[in-house]
């Protein structure tokens, strides 16, 4: 009778294995830019801002 080998690579890498190992280990490559470009500011990291843009100009239209 056969295994069934359905959760390892051909190279006998266990998948579930890996899986748990990369859910342990913190944040993913974009959770990571995003809390960077969130707590450091930056460059081209407007699409991570929860900045209310039209917001923050009334306020300065106000000032002055």
């Amino acid at each position: 009778m056969k295994e069934n080998n359905d959760n390892f690579t051909v190279a006998g890498t266990d998948i579930d294995a890996v899986k748990e190992q990369s859910r342990r280990s913190g944040l993913s490559y974009n959770e990571a830019k995003e809390w960077i470009a969130k707590t450091s500011g930056g460059r081209g990291t407007n699409v991570y801002s929860d900045t209310d843009v039209e917001e923050v100009k009334r306020k300065n239209r106000g000032k002055g």
